[in-house]
C-alpha cells in the first residue's frame, strides 16, 4: 500500500498534480534535496542544494583524479569517475558545484504536461529551464541520454547563457551544436559526448523532454547529485559528494607536500628512493614536520592549511 501511494505521489508530481509552489518546472523540492543529501551539514542554497565553500572549490583546482578517486574509494564511493569525452579547453580545469538536469526520450502526453506547467510559471523552452537557475560557481551537468542526431539542447546561444550565469562550462552526456561558437566563449571548459549540427525536437520529431532539475541523474556510470563538486581535467570528470570535498582537498595537499619533501630529500641524497617510497620511519616523519615549519610561507598550500596539518601530527 505504501509503495502504491508513493507511486501516486510521483505520478501526480510528474503530470502536474502537485502545485507550483512545491515543484516549479521540474525542479526538485527543497525537502527532497535535504532528504537526499543527509551527509552534508554545511551551508546550502535557498533551494536546499549543498553549497561547498568557495575556498574549497579554489583548492580543488589542484587536485588530481587519482587523489580524488583514492579518497572516494576508501569512503565507499567507487563509481564517481567518467571518461571518454569530447572537450573544449582540454588544458584547463573545470571545478564547480553541480546543477543537474535529466532529459528523457520525448513522449507527447508527458512532455505536454511538463510544458504546460512550465508555461504557467512563465517559462519557455525546456532546455533553458535549468540554465536559468545557474549561479556563479555552478557547473551544468546534464543527462541527455547520449543522444546524437537530433540531440543537441545546447548551442552557442544557450552556451553563452550558461557561461554568463555560472562562469563555467558543462558536463553533458549528449551532443552539442554550434561548436565553433562555443569555443569562442573562452572560459567555457566543457565535457560532452559528441557534436552534431542538428538540434533537439525538430518539427514533427519530439525526441527529448526535461524530466528533472537537481534530481539524482546518471552520467555514464556515475550517479550525480545536485551540489556534488565537479572536477574536470585531463580528459575526464570526477563527481565528488559535497561532504567529501574538503577531505579530498586536504588529502591532496598533504600528498603534494609529501611528494615535494620526498623528491627534494632524494635529490639531496638525504634518503634513498626505497626509504621514501614506503611507509616513512619516525625520523623521516619528524624531518617532514620540521621541513613544513621552515618553509611554511614558500609552499604551494595555504599557510593556515599547513598549520592545521602540523597541529594534527603527533611526531
Amino acid at each position: 500500500m505504501q509503495k502504491y501511494l508513493l507511486f501516486q505521489v510521483i505520478t501526480l508530481a510528474l503530470l502536474g498534480g502537485v502545485g507550483l509552489e512545491q515543484i516549479q518546472a521540474q525542479q526538485v523540492s527543497k525537502e527532497e534535496l535535504l532528504f537526499l543529501t543527509p551527509e552534508w551539514t554545511g551551508e546550502r542554497f535557498d533551494d536546499g542544494r549543498p553549497r561547498v565553500p568557495d575556498h574549497v572549490l579554489e583548492r580543488m583546482k589542484e587536485v588530481t583524479h587519482e587523489e580524488a578517486w583514492a579518497v572516494m574509494k576508501n569512503e565507499g564511493y567507487r563509481y564517481q569517475y567518467a571518461e571518454g569525452w569530447v572537450t573544449i579547453n582540454p588544458d584547463s580545469v573545470l571545478v564547480g558545484r553541480a546543477l543537474t538536469a535529466t532529459f528523457m526520450p520525448g513522449r507527447p502526453d508527458i512532455h505536454g504536461a511538463i510544458d504546460k506547467r512550465g508555461k504557467e510559471a512563465g517559462k519557455k523552452g525546456q532546455n533553458a529551464w535549468p540554465v536559468d537557475l545557474l549561479v556563479p560557481g555552478d557547473v551544468y551537468v546534464a543527462n541527455q541520454f547520449g543522444l546524437h542526431i537530433g540531440g543537441p539542447t545546447i548551442g552557442d546561444n544557450v552556451g553563452n547563457a550558461i557561461y554568463t550565469n555560472s562562469g563555467n562550462g558543462i558536463v553533458y552526456d549528449g551532443a552539442v551544436r554550434d561548436i565553433n561558437g562555443l569555443k569562442e566563449i573562452g572560459g567555457f571548459t566543457s565535457y560532452f559526448t559528441s557534436y552534431h549540427p542538428s538540434h533537439h525536437n525538430q518539427s514533427g520529431d519530439l525526441n527529448t523532454m526535461l524530466t528533472g532539475i537537481n534530481t539524482p541523474t546518471k552520467i555514464r556510470q556515475v550517479t550525480v547529485m545536485a551540489g556534488d563538486v565537479v572536477l574536470g581535467r585531463d580528459g575526464a570528470v570526477s563527481f565528488i559528494p559535497p561532504h567529501l570535498a574538503e577531505k579530498v582537498v586536504v588529502t591532496s595537499e598533504i600528498v603534494r607536500l609529501r611528494d615535494m619533501f620526498g623528491h627534494q630529500r632524494i635529490r639531496e641524497g638525504v634518503y634513498t628512493a626505497g626509504q621514501i617510497d614506503t611507509r616513512w620511519a619516525d625520523e623521516i616523519e619528524k624531518d617532514f614536520s620540521q621541513w613544513l615549519t621552515d618553509r611554511m610561507d614558500d609552499l604551494p598550500v595555504p599557510r593556515e592549511q599547513i598549520q592545521e596539518i602540523l597541529k594534527n601530527r603527533t611526531w
